[in-house]
């Protein structure tokens, strides 16, 4: 199937999603990815600030215990439309920006590249790591920056079901899939 079938697809599953069914998915994603992964303090992890109005999966859950814990916290912020990688910390202020997007106010880009994981928003992700985001290919460019051995890792609410039919020569597939009842990996086959 398409990227922008997929995408609209999965935009609607989401949206039909009931606040509190989103929360509660959130936290079994959460659950399931502490679980599997079980970051160490002093481990570096980028994660990005949910959207909202998108019913995102809230990372705000893994933010909270990351830093409760003493791993490292980097989020994406897009300045002069470029991702930058902005550490975080317990007393970061945020504001929400021109598309209603909470961000830290800092433009200062870390530089750091060498995370350990990058969990990564999506609409979609198919059975091959494949992955359908908003189509700006933000995570793309990151992912090229990023050691090997960086776990690229996407959330989902839902299970794959469908292969992308357009997979661009620049898309960098994902190297896991958490969704509310399983991991998936994606160098050998499912797990």
């Amino acid at each position: 199937m398409l990227k922008a079938e997929l995408r609209k697809i999965y935009t609607q599953k989401r949206k039909a999603l009931s606040v509190d069914e989103a929360f509660l998915l959130s936290e079994k994603i959460f659950s399931n990815f502490l679980s599997y992964f079980q970051p160490q303090e002093g481990d570096k992890v980028h994660v990005f600030i949910p959207i909202k109005k998108f019913k995102e999966i809230d990372t705000q859950i893994f933010i909270h215990y990351f830093l409760t814990q003493k791993i490292r916290v980097f989020v994406p912020k897009i300045v002069e439309n470029h991702l930058i990688s902005i550490e975080v910390f317990e007393n970061t202020e945020y504001e929400v920006n021109s598309w209603g997007i909470l961000e830290p106010v800092s433009n200062e880009d870390s530089g750091e590249n060498a995370f350990q994981y990058v969990i990564t928003p999506l609409l979609y992700c198919d059975m091959r790591g494949n992955r359908v985001g908003y189509g700006k290919g933000f995570y793309d460019s990151l992912f090229q920056n990023v050691p090997l051995e960086t776990k690229k890792i996407g959330v989902n609410y839902f299970d794959p079901d469908e292969y992308v039919d357009d997979v661009w020569e620049n898309d960098i597939p994902l190297d896991y899939l958490v969704t509310p009842v399983e991991v998936l990996s994606f160098f050998n086959g499912l797990e």
